[in-house]
């Protein structure tokens, strides 16, 4: 039996995989061309059925991976939970330090490719999707923008076939320790993310 990875580290409840496709929609869509491997970066909306579900969304036309994007065929992919290195100073016992995260890695065949107006119907379900309860914008299925849209994307569903999730929680500490690396999981964004985002908007972003 194989001691790698942990076992302590491998999610064994698919309702936390879908939890964490849920809250971080974005994922890493991975696939190899020409013996190159390709990575894409788009939000996927979940549909459980009576396997694992399923993901759909678009891809531009003019993305070089969207030649793997055919019928039957299969992808990787990877969707990001909050991560943090966790400092030996919070524990309560003597600890080295180490870097917590949460992480799923999927795969997926290509189940349909969608038409116009199933592609015009899976936008405004994403749409709704990522606005949230508090929904503030309707994209309407007649808004003539999205006319032309279509005609420069492809719509896409994969059938999810296999998937890992890897919840690196500090499992082997005490409980103490446990609830003190939650907590810096926790808090870890809304401390260094305004000084982050100041920095990139500082240095990159640019006037047109």
């Amino acid at each position: 039996m194989s001691l790698y990875p942990p076992q302590h580290h491998q999610e064994s409840q698919f309702e936390n995989v879908i939890k964490t496709i849920e809250t971080f929609p974005l994922a890493q869509l991975i696939s190899v061309y020409n013996n190159k491997p390709i990575i894409t970066h788009l939000p996927l909306r979940y549909s459980r059925n009576e396997k694992f579900g399923t993901l759909s969304g678009h891809i531009d036309n003019i993305n070089p991976q969207l030649k793997n994007l055919k019928q039957g065929a299969t992808s990787t992919l990877v969707f990001n939970g909050p991560d943090i290195y966790i400092s030996p100073s919070i524990y309560s016992t003597k600890q080295l330090p180490t870097w917590n995260y949460i992480k799923v890695h999927l795969e997926g065949k290509v189940n349909r490719i969608l038409s116009n107006d199933e592609l015009k119907m899976e936008l405004i379900e994403l749409t709704k999707f990522l606005e949230g309860s508090d929904q503030k914008y309707i994209l309407e299925k007649e808004d003539p923008r999205m006319e032309a849209f279509v005609n420069y994307v492809t719509g896409f569903e994969l059938e999810i076939t296999a998937w890992e999730g890897k919840f690196k929680l500090s499992q082997d500490k005490n409980k103490k320790d446990q609830t003190a690396a939650k907590h810096e999981l926790a808090t870890n964004y809304t401390e260094v993310i305004p000084t982050y985002l100041d920095s990139v908007y500082a240095n990159h972003i640019k006037k047109g």
